[in-house]
């Protein structure tokens, strides 16, 4: 395929990535990592330094002063302005070093989903969307945390298909404010909030509008706080608005374009959660790493077992290489809205462009990411056993709260459909991505695969299963496309499947590109890099199980005859076994981290 470094979300699939366009964690200056420090020992000194066991009994509403006072702290130290510009007080931090901010946030636990709504989806819809006067007017005071946010989209008879919501606001007789009426739940932050953006309809408009709505403005109930499984520190209700006047000039962004710009919020969301993953990844291994090397088990510690080194090992590869793919994106991200700002863009809409710009990639990070940190906490229970089950290592509760991240910002199914949806929209209907230019080449790549082994350049190997997996995606997806037509993405099932080989395509050629790119970068140590490599072999062999059981899946469901047969060849062709020893790689990744005691 052509090198190319033009900044278009999807583009990846479609063409060879040179490591020289792509940012790696390694790169980040020492000002950004003075604030993933500033981040870090705050969550270190005001959540864990009540002890671990006091905060996973912490509960929004029987502690309520608590959370209050840990709020406050933070946005004295100056954290609830993170994505403000400093015009209005705030950071104004990049977009990659804000997942930067995230990932040390999420040592936080319950606390970090307070201000993760805060300088999240409560404050970028004023933002990226808000006109002057209305930026002027709140930002200093949320950057400042003397505003309270929150983000009120969900209802109860809309969750993924958000706009299908009943909230209503009527412009007044008199023309100067408009009376909002609805219910909204699940709202982060709602007990507390001084603040609500609100999505509502307005009149019959068939598209949701987006409001900056007071509490001050009155009209408004709070529901009880909700008894949660997890995340109990963050504060849940339901908000109830009964004739709540909202003045005219606090309509947010144009009419009927609130929709547009949920999705667009929940995109920045989404890949925060990704980053959000990367840090409870890293946490819950060093929690790991620290007891199998105390804990003795037939007179040795339990981390020299190979059964533990296979679990320690996975969770330090898989944390690497998501986090290849996170800042990536992050700085992905940040050249768009340069190349927008250039281009003549309004700061708004450069930032508003940017994000739109990788929502699919933001949807992938999402998906794997959150499943990565559920599963890692799952692990971490498990290498504890029993005392990861008490509450006194903290461990269930990194457990408890990982699991609303597969929900909240779209749950993950949605998400692989999302993800799909989006390319195939850029593909066939604004013809942004050339699929059909690409698709020309697979034909060439399947002939070059008949000896993958061939070249004996530095992971060549690896880079030609990255291209075999796009090359698996297109296949599949032209041969789908040609059975069932329009109807293809009616089959939920095999565009979930698709969905899952796009994103091993990615995930693992951001490992590889960020492994290649450390080769050839000053000051990296030999024994550094082969472990960086070993990680993401090993993430690499487990993403071809994977690739392979959801083409499998995915043409079975759709092919037969001949045809079917034909498909599983080639498929079968691109897939072959990677030839790792899996065993041996992972335990070289658990000694190296063993030792380290972290990634």
């Amino acid at each position: 395929m052509p090198t190319q470094s033009n900044l278009v979300g999807g583009s990846f699939l479609l063409k060879t990535t040179s490591p020289n366009d792509v940012f790696i964690a390694e790169e980040f200056s020492e000002e950004q990592k003075m604030v993933f420090d500033l981040v870090k020992d705050f969550m270190l000194r005001e959540v864990h330094g009540m002890g671990l066991e006091k905060v996973a009994t912490l509960d929004a509403e029987k502690d309520r002063d608590k959370v209050l006072e840990i709020f406050r702290k933070a946005s004295e130290t100056g954290l609830c302005g993170v994505s403000i510009d400093e015009q209005y007080g705030g950071m104004g931090l990049g977009f990659n070093t804000g997942l930067l901010y995230t990932e040390a946030l999420s040592l936080g636990f319950s606390f970090a989903t307070t201000i993760g709504c805060q300088t999240s989806i409560g404050s970028l819809p004023i933002v990226w969307y808000g006109n002057e006067e209305q930026k002027a007017k709140y930002l200093p005071k949320i950057a400042t945390g003397e505003l309270a946010c929150s983000y009120c989209l969900t209802e109860p008879s809309a969750g993924s298909d958000a706009n299908s919501g009943k909230t209503k606001a009527v412009l007044n007789p008199e023309g100067t404010h408009y009376l909002l009426n609805g219910q909204k739940m699940w709202i982060t932050n709602g007990g507390f909030a001084d603040l609500f953006i609100v999505f509502a309809k307005m009149d019959n408009d068939e598209k949701l509008s987006a409001f900056i709505v007071e509490k001050a403005f009155g009209g408004i109930e709070l529901g009880k706080e909700e008894k949660k499984m997890g995340i109990k520190a963050s504060s849940t209700v339901q908000v109830f608005f009964n004739n709540t006047p909202i003045p005219k000039e606090n309509l947010l962004g144009e009419r009927g374009k609130g929709f547009n710009m949920a999705l667009n919020i929940l995109n920045s969301g989404r890949i925060k959660i990704a980053a959000g993953g990367v840090g409870g990844m890293k946490f819950g291994l060093e929690k790991v790493i620290d007891y199998a090397n105390q804990r003795i088990q037939f007179g040795v510690p339990i981390a020299s077992f190979g059964a533990i080194k296979q679990k320690i090992g996975k969770i330090a590869s898989t944390a690497f290489v998501l986090e290849s793919g996170v800042y990536r994106v992050g700085a992905d991200v940040d050249k768009k809205h340069d190349e927008l700002l250039k281009s003549g863009s309004s700061g708004n809409e450069a930032k508003i462009n940017a994000m739109r710009e990788y929502a699919i990639e933001c949807a992938v990070m999402k998906i794997h990411g959150s499943e990565a940190m559920c599963s890692t906490a799952d692990e971490s229970i498990q290498i504890f056993g029993g005392m990861g089950y008490s509450m006194e290592t903290g461990v269930e509760m990194a457990y408890r709260d990982a699991r609303i991240t597969k929900i909240y910002e779209g749950t993950n199914e949605i998400n692989r459909m999302l993800s799909l949806a989006e390319f195939y929209k850029r593909a066939f209907q604004t013809k942004e991505l050339k699929i059909r230019e690409a698709g020309k080449e697979i034909p060439m790549n399947v002939l070059k695969n008949i000896n993958p082994f061939g070249g004996n350049g530095f992971l060549e190997p690896e880079f030609q299963f990255v291209e075999n997996l796009k090359s698996v995606f297109m296949i599949i997806t032209g041969s789908a496309g040609g059975k069932l037509k329009a109807k293809l993405v009616e089959e939920q099932e095999i565009v979930m499947n698709l969905a899952d080989i796009l994103a091993m395509a990615f995930i693992t050629e951001s490992a590889f590109l960020r492994v290649k790119k450390l080769s050839t970068m000053p000051g990296i140590s030999k024994a550094d890099l082969d472990i960086k490599t070993k990680m993401a072999q090993s993430y690499l062999y487990d993403a071809l199980d994977i690739a392979r059981t959801a083409a499998a899946n995915a043409i079975d469901s759709y092919a037969d005859g001949a045809s079917k047969w034909a498909v599983k060849r080639v498929i079968k062709s691109l897939l072959k076994p990677y030839n790792i020893n899996p065993k041996d790689t992972r335990r070289a990744v658990a000694d190296f981290v063993l030792e380290k005691g972290k990634l």
